[in-house]
């Protein structure tokens, strides 16, 4: 009987020793065992206190003087502009011809619409106006037809593209080759406008619009 207590208390012993092991052993209730690191949170703070004078909405935009850009490639103007700081920049067809200015190194600047020596806040719009290089500037930059009102503008000698633009989008327009070989008008920047039915100063009431035209550098007959 004595050898029998011996066991039951050694039995006992053993339970309460396993008991507290467990007890106090690792949380893996979110972890992997041993090999889990215990999570750390950060948080990040925002200040929305009062903006400072510099970045204050409203704040007046830096000044800078306007360099010279006339006679230069288009792309050099425009590296040149944002280098001096004026980034807010723009370019037309200096002969109205509406033609996009795809690539700029093929075009050069006639014309400027900040005067050099000019100083002005640096987000002011810079624009310039810009013929391909082949081409002589005009002594003038050569605006696009208005936008037609009541009225059918004179589009004689324009664009077919800027007298397209003028007229309202829905009007129905047709181009035909004014040399009468047929030839398709596929870059209409680079036709001119011939004839036009209705004539100018017509009421416009949503009628179609028809046009003879030749390309630029032929005599329209």
């Amino acid at each position: 009987m004595a050898n029998w207590r011996l066991v039951g208390a050694i039995a006992a012993a053993v339970l309460v020793i396993g008991g507290t092991a467990t007890a106090c052993g690792p949380d893996n209730s979110t972890g992997s065992g041993a090999d889990s690191t215990p999570s750390t949170s950060t948080s990040t703070s925002t200040t929305t206190g009062t903006p400072t004078a510099s970045t204050a909405a409203g704040a007046p935009a830096e000044k800078k003087t306007v360099p010279s850009f006339v006679g230069k490639g288009l792309q050099s103007a425009q590296d040149e502009a944002q280098a001096a700081g004026f980034y807010n920049l723009a370019s037309h067809d200096a002969l109205g011809r509406d033609r996009f200015q795809a690539f700029d190194r093929n075009w050069k600047v006639c014309s400027q619409n900040l005067a050099a020596g000019k100083t002005v806040p640096v987000d002011t719009r810079l624009d310039f106006g810009a013929v391909k290089l082949e081409e002589d500037c005009p002594a003038k930059d050569q605006n696009g037809p208005t936008a037609a009102g009541a009225a059918m503008p004179d589009f004689k000698g324009k664009s077919v593209k800027a007298a397209r633009a003028a007229l309202d989008s829905s009007t129905s327009i047709t181009v035909k080759d004014a040399t009468g070989d047929d030839r398709l008008v596929l870059v209409e920047s680079n036709w001119q406008v011939c004839t036009q039915s209705p004539k100018a100063d017509t009421e416009l009431s949503g009628q179609p619009v028809e046009f003879t035209a030749v390309k630029y550098g032929e005599h329209c007959p």
